[in-house]
């Protein structure tokens, strides 16, 4: 969590499955998924069901129309289960593919277990449903958490619908944007896809040796104009309303998410100054008030200062490059 819960956490356990959860002021949704102890960190069966049924449960307790959008904006929650032979979508168990709590065993007559999304759906609308009866204070927190996402979001209902259709047209010749061929989010397969960055400078000027010098296949330049502005403690209307934010925002496409990031790396380059390192310090604000998956996740860099090494007979330009 980037920022504290508003109410306790909320820790509940039964028979092979345990949820914790809470609100905070912070922009989207996080979650945590765990199988066997295994820390699946891209989800899976056992965390699709979680985001889903405690966002129904929690409409249902209330009993309004509300959106699932604002019931789970700033929701932190966290899943685990026992999974009798689980299955794996990949070699490194980071994402749960089972379907079932135990797979059939025709050998002793033995059916399939419940599916995970209907146990973790049951088990969730039961104790979830019963704590908050139990505990009217802290629904009457969440209940106003979930007024003040729905307020905020009709608030600013007009000024997206703007914002998108210019972000649309900027996209159709973003002079900000310098493309690359590839990008994370094709979902082709390719190496280089994984390998698509983008820099992010301060100017064209600065960008002019990057642009030269990169590889147009996996490495995109965006321009900034001048120092951005500083968005710490600010609402989320502030990214439609300033076009520098908004248009970077398109160019990333994660208005919705960064699921649908399209550049693996997000390097910041911005100058070995004063003026630099504070345009440094904004784009990391940005990034930390409205996307901090985009940092907990390990896509956000920061590009040091070019060093020149030579001899006598070689010269080598080498870049420092962190992670943030």
């Amino acid at each position: 969590m980037t920022s504290e819960g508003l109410y306790d956490i909320i820790h509940l356990k039964g028979e092979d499955i345990e949820i914790a959860f809470t609100h905070t002021n912070q922009y989207g949704e996080e979650y945590y998924s765990f199988v066997n102890g295994q820390h699946t960190t891209q989800g899976g069966t056992h965390q699709t069901a979680l985001k889903e049924h405690i966002a129904r449960t929690i409409k249902e307790f209330y009993n309004k129309n509300q959106e699932y959008a604002d019931i789970r904006n700033g929701l932190v929650a966290a899943i685990a289960i026992d999974v009798e032979e689980p299955m794996f979508e990949s070699q490194t168990k980071t994402k749960l593919g089972s379907n079932n709590m135990w797979p059939a065993a025709p050998q002793e007559h033995k059916p399939a277990g419940p599916t995970v999304n209907k146990y973790v759906g049951d088990f969730i609308k039961t104790e979830v449903d019963n704590y908050l009866h139990k505990n009217p204070l802290v629904a009457e927190v969440m209940l106003q958490k979930i007024q003040d996402s729905e307020k905020e979001r009709k608030a600013i209902a007009g000024v997206t619908k703007l914002a998108r259709e210019r972000a649309k047209k900027a996209n159709l010749h973003n002079r900000k944007l310098r493309d690359c061929r590839y990008h994370l989010s094709d979902g082709k397969g390719k190496d280089q896809e994984t390998e698509s960055c983008i820099f992010i400078t301060e100017g064209d000027s600065a960008s002019g040796s990057i642009t030269k010098s990169r590889d147009v296949n996996t490495q995109a330049v965006f321009s900034l104009r001048g120092k951005p502005l500083n968005s710490y403690g600010l609402t989320k209307k502030v990214v439609y309303e300033n076009e520098e934010f908004n248009l970077l925002q398109a160019a990333l496409n994660i208005e919705d998410g960064i699921e649908t990031l399209r550049y693996n790396k997000v390097i910041v380059a911005t100058d070995a100054d004063v003026d630099g390192m504070h345009i440094r310090l904004l784009i990391i604000t940005f990034f930390l008030q409205f996307f901090p998956d985009l940092i907990k996740k390990g896509h956000v860099y920061i590009l040091q200062t070019l060093f020149r090494v030579r001899n006598k007979r070689r010269q080598v330009i080498a870049i420092q490059r962190r992670n943030v």
